[in-house]
């Protein structure tokens, strides 16, 4: 028998290639879920970064 408080800590692991996982890495503008870039919690992909950059506080350089 298990209680509740053994399981208490235990989260559920997802694989990297469930569908989950898929829906939680989508690109906020187009819904893309191919070339996403998730560092600093952006989540957008390649595409849209390149257009919306300036707009989010990066700057480009030569």
């Amino acid at each position: 028998m298990t209680t509740n408080k053994e399981n208490k800590g235990v989260t559920k692991k997802i694989s990297p290639t469930s569908k989950e996982t898929k829906r939680s890495k989508a690109c906020r503008f187009c819904g893309s879920h191919r070339g996403v870039i998730t560092k600093y919690n952006l989540y957008i992909c390649r595409r849209c970064f390149n257009d919306h950059a300036e707009e989010l506080g990066f700057k480009k350089y030569n």
